[in-house]
């Protein structure tokens, strides 16, 4: 075998591959494929923006630098740039010659600027002068200079040629006006994506073949009555014109750059802290480039920017269609979006908890585990709220890493503080690209009264805990919330996630030891029950590796289950190399990176790896280790990554009660048996879709969870029905 890791950004790039096979599955709804492919570019943006960054700065600071798969900085870029030419490349072709057409036929036909009518353009160029031209500002080059563009920005490119005849204002301004000139717009963002225009004249309709009858002849099938749309791209390509008066527009091009967003912020800044990280954004918005997609066919034009912005042919992208596909998804708010679109899931607010009452005497009892998006989150933010208006709550400590806009969860916290209570907020200003959001959050809870501490020096808290403190009967009770997610209403719809609600005293000492470590003066002192990145989850997770190749036979094998997100930490992957190889069976579930190769005689042949991208996005990270016959169960809010076990501040916590530990090793089980999204990862570093076989129907892990939580909640009402039901003679 050539290398025993896999490297960490090619292994990302199968990951976005295997979302875009999700678009590419004719058997989806079309809006949820359009769906995927959007997913498909704003992965890239991120991974252009940071670790295509990384890789290119390395090629600058150490080019002979190899990494543990054996790729230096070179050889790495030249391997992403193929790979990622060919999954946009796909993409496109999938967006253009197959989302596209079909749409048409469900009803919402795109029309780009090629393509529109004579009363189509009228239309448009009506738009443009009274909703669209006042917002432009059309920005000259002069020589070999052109103006900066701004991070993920589309922008239009325009080669102009003068009108023979017409004198321009100022000679100055122009120079030789019998040279072709560039100029460039950027496209603004405060503007909806899609306009509606008139359907095409009859004439190009007939042309086309194309029919507004809503149903057609007995023999010939239905045909559904079209509505036309433009995207604003489209149009003000097309307007451009009217932007340079005295000239006309030869070629045109559009185009997005992404940069490099790779910064650190300078941990040394003390009280400036926020300064600080307001300086990284704004470094962000100048970096350099990192890549460059674009839309046309004007050499002239991607020659310029690519000699100007000191680009290879690698770092361009073309783009056959539509940059940005996202774009699209304001679809979904047309009578047509529905029917298009997954059938809608309910989030289940949870049985066993009351939706009037504050949980405070369920919890005293049972631990509670909450799995969003199946169940409501709105059973973390009714917590919350109910802690802020309890008399009898003295104090809220709780750590946020990723809120949202406009956070319910926020406005519950500044509530408490303005009703007399403790509250204390560990907002992490380096979550990347919510840095401005957060900063923000942070100002507004100090404003409320609100004690606000910024993480600590040189390590991102990414850990999800929340703690309350209540007076109850002359005692102090304490009640816990740890989670695998954001404390994020909004992500929390979207992402699979497991939280867990508890007062075990245990569990309640470690939360308080944790919240003095990160926001106090305080010595490392062992957790009982908690594990805490960078301390100790790594050991403990090493040495429950150990224990299970230790306690392993060949009658009674250990078994490893885990789920997470990634996998790239090289001791932990060398720790699970030595418990297949003890005999130890060993099943992963990973979204996303995987550096370890399963399936290898002699070194991984008892790992399998599998992984699930459906509609719901897989986030939490659960751990089952057999342990003989007392197996251990826990959930973190930490990957298996450098980053995360060695570099964060992050907690691994165990799921002791009964009920609780059956409920979550349910779940993690649920998602090896998935046959219809999970896909299986070979030792050559190819993923195969797992197939259902004759032994085994089709099993969607997704869908079976969720049809779970609807019979628990279907027999819920069932119950309290029955309860209500009025007998009569």
């Amino acid at each position: 075998m050539e290398n025993r890791y896999f490297n960490r950004e090619l292994s990302w790039l199968e990951f976005n591959a295997r979302v875009l096979h999700q678009g590419l599955r004719e058997e989806l709804p079309l809006l949820e494929r359009l769906q995927f492919l959007s997913i498909v570019t704003s992965n890239f943006d991120e991974f252009f923006q940071v670790r295509v960054a990384s890789v290119k700065r390395m090629l600058f600071e150490n080019p002979d630098l190899y990494d543990i798969s054996g790729l230096n900085p070179k050889l790495l870029l030249t391997s992403i740039s193929a790979k990622a030419h060919q999954i946009i490349r796909t993409q496109q072709d999938c967006l253009m010659n197959d989302i596209i057409p079909k749409l048409s036929e469900e009803g919402l036909a795109y029309v780009n600027k090629n393509h529109y009518s004579q009363q189509q353009k009228e239309f448009v160029q009506s738009i443009f002068r009274s909703e669209i031209y006042p917002l432009l500002t059309p920005l000259r080059t002069d020589a070999q200079t052109l103006p900066h563009f701004k991070n993920l920005s589309i922008y239009a490119g325009f080669l102009l040629k003068p009108i023979p005849g017409i004198k321009p204002l100022s000679q100055d301004l122009v120079g030789n006006n019998d040279q072709q000139k560039i100029a460039f717009v950027e496209i603004p963002s405060g503007l909806q994506n899609i306009y509606w225009i008139s359907q095409v004249s009859d004439e190009s309709r007939n042309s086309a073949n194309i029919s507004d009858d809503s149903a057609s002849n007995e023999n010939t099938t239905t045909v559904r009555r079209k509505k036309y749309f433009t995207l604003l791209e489209d149009i003000i390509s097309m307007c451009g014109t009217q932007l340079f008066p005295g000239f006309a527009v030869d070629q045109s091009i559009l185009f997005k750059l992404t940069r490099d967003a790779d910064f650190a912020v300078d941990e040394d800044a003390g009280n400036n802290f926020i300064n600080a990280m307001e300086d990284v954004l704004e470094q962000r918005k100048k970096s350099f480039p990192v890549q460059l997609s674009y839309y046309g066919s004007s050499k002239v034009i991607i020659d310029f920017l690519k000699q100007n912005l000191e680009l290879t042919n690698d770092d361009i992208y073309k783009i056959d269609g539509i940059i940005n596909p996202s774009a699209l998804m304001d679809l979904r708010d047309t009578e047509e979006g529905e029917r298009l679109s997954f059938e809608k899931w309910e989030h289940f607010y949870p049985s066993d908890l009351p939706e009037e009452e504050p949980y405070w005497d369920y919890l005293k009892i049972h631990d509670k585990i909450l799995h969003v998006p199946y169940e409501s989150y709105d059973t973390v933010v009714k917590f919350i709220s109910d802690a802020a208006d309890d008399p009898n709550v003295l104090t809220i400590k709780m750590t946020l890493y990723r809120t949202g806009r406009d956070s319910p969860i926020v406005y519950a916290l500044e509530r408490a503080a303005h009703n007399g209570k403790q509250v204390v907020v560990l907002v992490e200003l380096k979550a990347r690209f919510d840095e401005e959001r957060n900063i923000a959050w942070a100002n507004e809870l100090e404003k409320a009264g609100v004690t606000v501490i910024y993480g600590l020096v040189n390590l991102k808290v990414h850990a999800k805990i929340l703690m309350v403190i209540r007076r109850e009967d002359d005692t102090i009770r304490r009640y816990v919330h740890l989670a695998t997610g954001n404390y994020n209403p909004k992500t929390a719809k979207l992402y699979s996630d497991i939280s867990l609600f508890t007062t075990n005293q245990q569990i309640a000492n470690d939360a308080t030891q944790f919240f003095n470590l990160v926001t106090g003066y305080s010595t490392l002192q062992n957790m009982n029950s908690l594990s805490m990145a960078p301390v100790s989850i790594k050991a403990r997770l090493l040495n429950m590796i150990q224990r299970e190749i230790d306690r392993s036979t060949a009658d009674t094998p250990g078994l490893i289950m885990a789920k997470m997100n990634s996998l790239t930490h090289e001791e932990i992957i060398n720790a699970l190399y030595a418990a297949s190889q003890a005999g130890v069976k060993v099943l992963l579930n990973i979204r996303g990176i995987c550096m370890l190769v399963p399936g290898v005689e002699g070194l991984s042949e008892n790992i399998k790896v599998v992984s699930i991208v459906d509609r719901y996005l897989e986030h939490s990270r659960i751990f089952y280790f057999q342990n003989g016959d007392t197996p251990e169960l826990y959930c973190s809010s930490a990957d298996w990554m450098s980053r995360n076990l060695d570099r964060r501040i992050e907690l691994m916590f165990p799921i002791i009660d009964k009920d609780a530990f059956s409920d979550v090793k349910s779940i993690l089980e649920t998602y090896f048996e998935d046959n219809v999204n999970a896909m299986q990862l070979e030792s050559n570093g190819s993923w195969i879709p797992v197939q259902e076989t004759e032994q085994k129907q089709k099993f969607r892990a997704q869908e079976e969870l969720y049809k779970k939580y609807r019979k628990i909640d279907e027999k819920k009402t069932k119950t309290v029905e029955e309860q209500f039901k009025v007998r009569r003679k």
